[in-house]
């Protein structure tokens, strides 16, 4: 006998007194050796452009091979371990080739790579794909005219330290860290809110929203755009994408909350459009956008294009000129210009001792005169003048580009979430120790900002100085 594969044989013994049987089971390893991935690493990208390519490489086993990679079935109960490929990238199951005629993902993925043999054998292994954002375009949504490129800080702009009682954030918040919810990569996956620009001409493809408002059915949304913590994800999923002007057309926002792409058309659970971002014109009052404050997200994210600038992710030369989003665990449930909306908690009351309604816009010039909870979408808040910037800023250049734009920019609030979270994109440029220095300020150290002496019209963002 010449057994080719692992199987269980049948023996029988026979003499003159008789005959006896037994199994035994024959264990046949491959010529090959063991079945193992040889491949431990692969390029990295930058969104936007074609992937320059990488194969997967097997030994072992029996072959043939068939390639692919680890897939998250949902599951209330468990997240995802690995992450999928990069947004626009795919494997070849035969061959195992990754390409990509243009990457859409974002930051640092590190899926599982599975390689399966005839024989039904199978071995892993793990490998990183680091992708460079390509987010220049945020710094010019918006007029230099808005509020959301208008410094805060005192000592160029006297705008006076926000005294309604409505202003201040929740002091059980103060203590919480300023912590960066965005990066490199957090377990496995791309950390924070990605986005993506589009050309003039991108077709505009089916949109469905199946829960809160909705601005648009049908938009260019790509079938390569990032979503935020990836097609596995089971949290808010952001999907940005900024259509660049052409055809007579301004340049366009498209934001979604909970995108699922959907082999051809998009759901949401609710979407915002801003028809020309070269405007001031902010979205209807009340009528909300993809986060709680009505705020549009895009713009207001920390990105590591604008904090490199010239330079290098090591030796960052840029500037941060707008507030930076950020979460507080409740926000009260009332916003101030320039937000549009809120989901928030508490009531306040006005001078006559009436109930102001909830889920509505409050003043900062006839602020109410007293509140069951504060910190209302759309304030501004500024780190303090008289708050030193944290020694580890000398050796962390990335994060010390944030502290001051924390001072002259301030954070703004823009929805309910872990106190002190910043938001950002995620980006294989990130140094996620440099980021960490950021979490030696708190949410004490800010102070909110009246900006009501800059409103020109309410259904504006443009400023009066």
């Amino acid at each position: 006998m010449s057994p080719t594969a692992t199987t269980t044989y049948t023996l029988t013994a026979t003499n003159a007194a008789g005959s006896a049987t037994a199994t035994a089971k024959v264990t046949i390893a491959s010529a090959g050796g063991p079945l193992t991935i040889t491949t431990t690493t692969c390029p990295g990208g930058t969104q936007g452009t074609a992937y320059e390519g990488c194969t997967i490489v097997a030994s072992g086993g029996t072959p043939p091979y068939t390639y692919s990679i680890y897939v998250y079935v949902p599951n209330p109960n468990t997240s995802a371990l690995y992450s999928p490929l990069p947004e626009g990238m795919s494997l070849d199951a035969s061959t195992g080739d990754i390409t990509s005629s243009l990457i859409g993902g974002q930051g640092t993925y590190i899926p599982q790579l599975i390689v399966t043999d005839s024989t039904n054998a199978q071995a892993t292994q793990q490998i990183t794909f680091a992708i460079n954002g390509s987010n220049a375009f945020l710094a010019s949504i918006f007029p230099s005219t808005s509020i959301f490129h208008h410094r805060v800080d005192a000592a160029t702009t006297n705008l006076p330290v926000d005294t309604s009682p409505a202003a201040p954030m929740y002091s059980g918040y103060l203590s919480a860290s300023v912590k960066p919810f965005f990066g490199d990569e957090y377990a496995n996956f791309p950390n924070g809110i990605p986005a993506i620009e589009v050309p003039s001409n991108q077709p505009n493809v089916a949109v469905s929203t199946t829960l809160y408002q909705s601005y648009f059915t049908s938009g260019p949304i790509p079938p390569n755009a990032p979503v935020e913590g990836t097609s596995y994800s089971t949290g808010d999923r952001h999907v940005l994408v900024y259509l660049e002007a052409g055809g007579g057309n301004k340049p366009e926002l498209y934001e979604m909350w909970q995108g699922i792409y959907e082999d051809g058309p998009w759901t949401d659970s609710s979407n915002a459009q801003w028809p020309d971002v070269t405007s001031n014109n902010l979205t209807a009052q009340g009528m909300g956008t993809s986060d709680a404050a009505g705020l549009p997200v895009g713009p207001l994210l920390a990105n590591a294009d604008e904090v490199i600038g010239t330079g290098t992710p090591s030796a960052p030369n840029g500037t941060i000129q707008h507030p930076i989003r950020f979460t507080l665990n409740h926000i009260v449930n009332y916003w101030v210009w320039p937000a549009t909306e809120t989901a928030g908690v508490g009531s306040c009351t006005s001078a006559n001792g009436s109930t102001i309604p909830t889920e509505s816009q409050i003043s900062q010039s006839a602020p109410p005169a007293s509140c069951t909870m504060s910190g209302p979408a759309g304030e501004v808040y500024r780190l303090k003048a008289s708050v030193a910037t944290p020694s580890c800023a000398s050796t962390s250049p990335q994060a010390a580009i944030l502290i001051t734009a924390f001072r002259n920019y301030g954070i703004i609030l823009a929805d309910n979430g872990d106190s002190g979270g910043l938001i950002g994109t995620p980006d294989a440029r990130w140094n996620n120790n440099d980021l960490e220095c950021i979490t030696n300020l708190t949410l004490g150290d800010f102070e909110p900002v009246n900006v009501s002496s800059l409103i020109v019209s309410n259904d504006s963002g443009a400023t009066s100085h």
